[in-house]
């Protein structure tokens, strides 16, 4: 599994060779899809990560074309965006059923210009060792119906999924799948509040990594942390530049795409919350020497 080929740098990189800051539509949920893009856009933002659920909003009372016309007029890039599905790289019952909505997705978002699509691994059921057997086979055929939209799908491990919370069991899996529309990704805050160890960064091959989550982890018991801890990059204990550094030597130039959960971030303002947090994360991307 640990022999797979070597795999081409992400769509939508920073053209520099170094990495770039972009946002996740999830950090400034509260303000919706239009003003969310219309403020980032303001505190020089270029690059954004666009999420389903914001998008239906938006179509409620315009179209895709809109939403087209918006991104490119505000000098947005987006490069990645979420599907949102729970238990869609396990198998299951409604996988089918999910697999439907993953098509209608990848058709939505490739009609904006989007090449990469991501799920997180999060399940609501018991997995069992059988699941895991199966793992690679529902990759592939994410990574099938990704490519009829010419898009790549992406899988995020998530810190407390009992399927697939580790970068290493990530890894196994899609080497196993080995289809060339499906690729694996990093959240660095599930990487470092989890299982996950800094040595397993070692075992990705160059290019491999397909898109990255940048936040940071606060001081306090591991036990405590949940999704909506997560802080701005530069404001807790993550080792981020050594992180960031070994990143780049495995050959990561992409988007390093802040997403953060705390209601203070989510309803606050969305072109002064970027401002605040380019300065913090454009400081530690400029100490790792890869901004």
């Amino acid at each position: 599994m640990l022999a797979a080929p070597l795999m081409q740098t992400v769509s939508g990189a920073p053209a520099t060779g170094k990495m770039a800051l972009c946002l996740h539509q999830t950090t400034s949920v509260g303000a919706g899809f239009r003003k969310s893009l219309e403020g980032w856009s303001r505190a020089g933002i270029r690059y954004v990560e666009l999420t389903a659920h914001l998008l239906d909003d938006f179509l409620k009372t315009d179209t895709l074309d809109s939403a087209r016309r918006l991104v490119s007029d505000l000098g947005l890039t987006p490069v990645s965006c979420t599907a949102g599905l729970p238990d869609f790289w396990n198998p299951n019952p409604g996988r089918a059923a999910a697999l439907e909505i993953w098509k209608r997705r990848c058709e939505q978002f490739s009609s904006l210009g989007l090449k990469q699509i991501y799920n997180p691994t999060v399940t609501t059921l018991r997995i069992t060792p059988d699941d895991y057997k199966r793992g690679a086979e529902c990759m592939r055929e994410a990574g099938e119906l990704a490519r009829q939209f010419q898009m790549t799908a992406m899988i995020e491990f998530v810190r407390n999924s009992s399927y697939v919370s580790t970068l290493t069991t990530l890894l196994e899996l899609t080497r196993e799948a080995a289809h060339p529309n499906v690729r694996p990704m990093l959240d660095l805050y599930h990487f470092w509040s989890g299982m996950s160890k800094f040595e397993d960064l070692g075992l990705l091959q160059t290019g491999e990594l397909g898109h990255v989550h940048f936040q940071d982890v606060p001081d306090m018991p591991r036990e405590l942390l949940d999704s909506t801890t997560r802080l701005i990059p530069g404001d807790g204990v993550s080792p981020l530049r050594r992180i960031l550094a070994k990143l780049a030597e495995k050959g990561y130039h992409g988007p390093l795409s802040v997403e953060l959960f705390l209601p203070e971030f989510q309803k606050a303002d969305p072109y002064e919350l970027a401002r605040r947090i380019r300065t913090k994360a454009e400081n530690v991307m400029r100490q790792a020497r890869v901004a």
